[in-house]
């Protein structure tokens, strides 16, 4: 459910330009990301059965 803003509220808060795209293109940061999912479900020797899996999502970031 979505909340209106008060005039206050919305007077509260700040705003900043973006560079230019030139500026963004020749920055010299660099990110690496690792991301992986792992999940497992088994359903072995039964019959009209099912096996539910459940995944765990790790993300790692490092800026240089």
């Amino acid at each position: 459910m979505r909340e209106e803003l008060t005039m206050a509220e919305l007077e509260g808060q700040c705003a900043e330009l973006l560079p230019m795209r030139e500026t963004l293109y020749m920055n010299a940061n660099w990110a690496g990301i690792v991301a992986s999912n792992s999940s497992l479900a088994l359903n072995a020797a039964s019959v009209l059965s099912s096996a539910k899996s459940a995944a765990y999502q790790q993300v790692y970031v490092q800026q240089h």
